[in-house]
């Protein structure tokens, strides 16, 4: 009860602000889910949807939604995919430029999987792999955005978007979910390249 009263925004606001938005989008967009499935299925073979076990609050996992970007191939790695590339689609290129490939999420996030705004779903083979500081970020609601994605996102290291995800988890407020989903239409538009910042070290800030 303390936490309604003390972070209501956390507590409740946060996930109310996720319902509304998330189902006047979806209703909003339908068309452009429509156009979107139409163009998949007429330039590249295989399903329209790509779906996938991720990570959620607490460890738990979910499978999450994207329109498909990739050809119809197995794939051994999880590597990421920068640009252009044999295994991005014509269709699937401009689909990841403009994030539309994202747009599916918005189902998690009504269900209460994600949030508009938190740290990215990450693959449960990389719990593995986690330091404290990237534990921290199992704490919230993963995002379709976050503070890693407005300052770089796969142009930073892992450990440094742990950095900010963990910023965020510590700061999360509705003005700084405004700012960010603000500063997300920016990269959206021009590019991640030109909102790379890398995080300030933490160590060296006590250090110093």
């Amino acid at each position: 009860m303390n936490r309604w009263l003390t972070q209501p925004y956390r507590a409740f606001g946060k996930r109310l602000l996720d319902l509304c938005l998330s189902a006047s989008v979806l209703l909003s967009v339908a068309p452009l889910f429509a156009a979107i499935a139409v163009l998949i299925k007429l330039t590249s073979r295989g399903p329209v949807f790509f779906v996938q076990e991720r990570l959620g609050r607490g460890g738990t996992t979910f499978r999450t939604y994207k329109f498909r970007t990739m050809t119809d191939r197995l794939r051994v790695s999880h590597q990421e995919i920068f640009g252009k590339t044999d295994e991005v689609t014509a269709v699937g290129y401009w689909l990841r430029r403009f994030k539309l490939d994202e747009l599916p999420q918005l189902w998690n996030i009504f269900n209460g999987d994600m949030s508009l705004v938190g740290p990215r779903p990450a693959l449960p083979t990389q719990l593995a792999e986690y330091t404290d500081l990237a534990h921290c970020r199992l704490l919230e609601r993963p995002g379709l955005t976050g503070l890693a994605q407005v300052h770089g996102n796969i142009h930073l290291t892992w450990p440094e978007r742990w950095v900010y995800d963990a910023d965020y988890v510590a700061r999360v407020s509705l003005a700084l979910d405004v700012w960010i989903i603000a500063r997300t239409i920016g990269v959206v538009l021009l590019g991640e390249e030109r909102f790379l910042s890398k995080p300030v070290d933490q160590s060296a800030r006590r250090a110093a």
